[in-house]
């Protein structure tokens, strides 16, 4: 039987959760796509704590321009909010998504602002 897309989102993310958490030096960037929007946290997996968070729906982000443009708004956010919590280390969770796009343009924004990964 055939997964669908979702299905198969979710084990290549399960894979890569087996190698990536987050520490408290090293916490992990875990991104979520929609259709619409893109999320963004950064997770001590340890504690179970959200130390940064930032979205699209977020005040601070203008939805103008393609969602590669607001991703890249969305990285630097996110980036900025956990250089304020103290991190700059990070690991990258792709989230089961192909580094390409929009998730690639989250990431060069983080790096943007700062964060190392």
């Amino acid at each position: 039987m055939a997964l669908t897309k979702n299905e198969r989102r979710i084990r290549i993310k399960n894979r890569i959760r087996k190698v990536v958490s987050g520490t408290e030096t090293r916490p992990r960037l875990a991104v979520f796509r929609s259709n619409k929007e893109i999320y963004a946290q950064i997770v001590d997996d340890v504690t179970g704590k959200t130390l940064a968070a930032a979205s699209s729906r977020d005040k601070g982000i203008k939805a103008k321009g393609s969602k590669i443009e607001v991703a890249a708004q969305v990285g630097k956010a996110v980036g900025e909010k956990a250089l304020k919590a103290g991190v700059e280390t990070i690991s990258f969770d792709r989230g089961g998504y192909l580094y390409h796009g929009r998730v690639k343009s989250l990431a060069e924004g983080a790096r943007e602002a700062g964060l190392k990964f």
